[in-house]
């Protein structure tokens, strides 16, 4: 029997400087095929190619991935300036319409660094540009140097509502995780429900609320090492359970 099929958001990129390419990182098709069970497909997030109608008739759920441009500001009521990066319009475009289809219908996805972000405003939430910069905050930026592994090795704490679901399905309320991010939400939207921040207070574990399907999103990195991590593991599973529920009832 063929394997329910994730969709993974992919990113814009370029090959030698100048050979446009849409990508994916290795690590996000690993967690889902080998933990998750099920079967990943790359999808240019550009609606030049593809619409949300037809992504939704063709997957079972959603990879929401990080990657290295922004949401614009535009998408939560700001003005662009230096500190909000590099952008991908044509991947908001694609995204924030998703999710909010996703949160209605029921389809599950899973949102990971700056699809957590996506999540967040694409429920009318706004974000911080540059959370190092805040008072209190902790840089929570990739190492500049340093080989991959040091880049995605686990770093701080996150304290989760120990009667909330991310507790519940990790299996306690304090986790270690990576970091690796610029941003971070600033405002929630009115349905986001935050089950989990760092030691300095900033966000890192939502879901939506009533929504009728899977809407976990974290602020970290969990397709590292997933077969292995005690936090990843558990989540890529769920995620992979809420996937075929929904493949079977379609």
């Amino acid at each position: 029997m063929a394997r329910p099929i994730v969709g993974i958001i992919g990113n814009r990129g370029l090959v030698g400087d100048r050979y446009p390419v849409h990508e994916g990182g290795q690590m996000n098709s690993e967690a889902i095929s080998k933990v998750s069970g099920c079967l990943p497909l790359l999808i240019p997030a550009d609606p030049e190619f593809v619409s949300v109608e037809e992504l939704c008739e063709v997957c079972d759920g959603f990879l929401l991935t990080g990657g290295r441009p922004n949401v614009h500001p535009s998408e939560y009521g700001e003005e662009e300036t230096d500190k909000h990066g590099d952008f991908d319009r044509a991947r908001d475009a694609i995204t924030l319409p998703l999710v909010r289809r996703c949160v209605e219908t029921g389809q599950p996805f899973l949102g990971i660094c700056r699809g957590f972000q996506e999540v967040n405003v694409a429920m009318g939430g706004t974000l911080h540009p540059e959370i190092r910069e805040l008072p209190g905050r902790m840089n929570h930026r990739m190492p500049p140097e340093g080989t991959l592994a040091e880049a995605f090795s686990r770093t701080h704490h996150v304290h989760l509502d120990p009667r909330g679901r991310f507790a519940a399905l990790l299996g306690s309320d304090d986790i270690v995780t990576n970091t690796l991010h610029g941003q971070g939400v600033c405002q929630p939207g009115p349905r986001i429900v935050i089950e989990g921040r760092a030691e300095d207070g900033t966000p890192e574990a939502i879901y939506v609320k009533d929504a009728p399907g899977f809407t976990y999103s974290v602020q970290w990195h969990p397709e590292w090492q997933a077969e292995h991590d005690p936090v990843s593991r558990p989540l890529f599973q769920a995620f992979g359970d809420a996937v075929r529920a929904w493949a079977a009832r379609k």
